[in-house]
């Protein structure tokens, strides 16, 4: 290896090829010969490449100069280098999307390496005898996967080779491939949402059109016997929007076990599948983690939860934690499609009933179209990993000034609305037979930390407004 090669400083070169990275890496050499790291994980993610999860190495070795193998895209990751010779590189996106058919070219010795993700052709040819090509996978092959292949000489790539296709050695296979018009582009690894018919699940099917949804008829959360033989390499990404949600019902002794099921010890297995597959998991959280004696929550509070409910929440909070590639959505008073507080309301005022509210417990709705599309946000933008408070902006408010708020909304006298007290609520459904788990008194969540990333919910007045005149259309 020539000596010009040698201490060069890690670096990472971005390309015109989205995701497309190639690195110079530093070789430390002597009168003996030379050592390298290839693969520095924390190095190299420092760096900026993605903590993709290799799990398999490959190695072509190759005689003669003039080899030449590709273009072949395959549905995994892979990390290119060289051990001895050098190789002209030549990349086309072979994806779905704007950068189809983009081309990258790079002649890559030793001293560099090339990040290729998913679905980008991959092709080099050999410019040295006794050439050791190498890279690093992160799936398994699989006869059912997703793959293109484009044929070296296709006119609109129109890739410059060294060495003439004619005189160069290619299989029989790499000759007939088809040119760019005859590739079928390959996908973006999929989506996973669980909670299909929920509340929340229905919004993000607006605002992830091409996701997999799943609810607990196809794919129950709490019984990994139903989620299949899936390929979970080909996902990128899990939201799970599904939840045992039954606040009063979690208390009794068959509620306990249904809810620390569907929202900690299946949330436990959603995460170490995410660790496994190195996927993203989006988890909704929700505001009865806490006690509700602060006056609005931050996303760091110490967990404090009164009832069942919150103390399974939390659980599962914790374990989505370990998770590296997470995002923690903490929500309040959801209101979406489905049987909730505001249409409750919405009922009353127009069946003419003049209920009484409860007036001393405080937050703020969460909509869920401003949930989706602020997971939407998290999720597209590449914001910090963590936890994030999202509900409406706007007034805190009592349960009784947001069921007023419906009434003056639907055409009705918000003064029918009457007030009570938890205690007063609580007597009177106790006395009713009924279980009742305490609720926090302050539910307010500070939404500083999302703003900042440049997600800004709307005012839970505006939203609301919306919402009631969708209902009624």
């Amino acid at each position: 290896m020539s000596d010009t090669l040698f201490n060069k400083p890690l670096e990472l070169h971005t390309t015109n090829i989205p995701g497309l990275v190639w690195l110079d890496l530093p070789v430390n050499g002597d009168n003996r010969g030379w050592f390298q790291e290839k693969w520095q994980r924390a190095k190299m993610v420092e760096k900026g490449l993605p903590d993709f999860g290799p799990i398999q190495n490959n190695m072509s070795f190759n005689e003669k100069a003039g080899v030449t193998r590709g273009v072949h895209a395959e549905p995994w990751d892979k990390y290119v280098s060289v051990g001895t010779g050098r190789i002209f590189g030549a990349w086309v996106d072979l994806r779905e999307g704007e950068s189809f058919g983009q081309v990258f070219t790079l002649e890559v010795d030793p001293s560099k390496a090339v990040y290729v993700p998913r679905g980008v052709g991959n092709a080099f040819q050999v410019l040295e005898d006794q050439t050791l090509y190498s890279y690093l996978v992160n799936d398994h092959w699989s006869a059912d996967g997703d793959y293109a292949f484009l044929n070296l000489a296709d006119s609109v790539s129109d890739i410059t080779w060294p060495i003439n296709l004619k005189d160069a050695v290619l299989s029989d296979k790499d000759k007939v491939h088809p040119e760019l018009s005859g590739v079928t582009p390959i996908k973006a690894r999929k989506i996973l949402v669980t909670g299909a018919n929920g509340q929340l699940g229905k919004a993000l099917q607006i605002e992830f059109p091409d996701a997999e949804f799943v609810d607990r008829s196809t794919f129950d959360i709490s019984d990994t016997s139903t989620w299949g033989d899936r390929n979970w390499r080909q996902y990128s990404t899990i939201i799970n929007a599904a939840a045992y949600t039954k606040v009063d019902a979690a208390e009794t002794p068959e509620g306990k076990v249904d809810a620390w099921k569907a929202n900690a010890t299946a949330v436990k297995e959603l995460a170490l599948l995410a660790n496994e597959n190195n996927l993203t998991l989006i988890h909704v959280s929700s505001d009865y983690v806490f006690d509700g004696t602060q006056e609005t929550h931050t996303e760091d509070e110490s967990f404090s939860p009164l009832g069942v409910y919150g103390q399974t929440k939390a659980a599962g909070d914790i374990t989505v934690a370990t998770v590296p590639k997470h995002y923690i959505v903490r929500t309040s008073w959801v209101v979406g499609d489905g049987n909730n507080f505001v249409r409750t309301m919405e009922k009353l005022a127009k069946d003419g009933v003049d209920p009484a509210v409860v007036d001393d417990q405080f937050g703020r709705p969460s909509f869920t179209e401003d949930i989706a599309k602020g997971i939407k946000h998290l999720l597209e933008s590449g914001v910090p990993f963590g936890t994030y408070n999202l509900s409406n902006d706007g007034p805190v408010v009592s349960w009784r000034d947001l069921a007023k708020a419906v009434f003056e909304a639907t055409g009705n006298d918000p003064k029918r609305v009457g007030a009570q007290t938890t205690a007063e609520f609580i007597a009177k459904r106790l006395k009713s037979d009924s279980t009742v788990s305490p609720r926090p008194q302050q539910s307010s969540l500070r939404l500083e930390k999302i703003k900042k990333e440049g997600f800004s919910p709307r005012s839970w007045e505006k939203a609301l407004n919306t919402y009631l005149t969708e209902q009624s259309d």
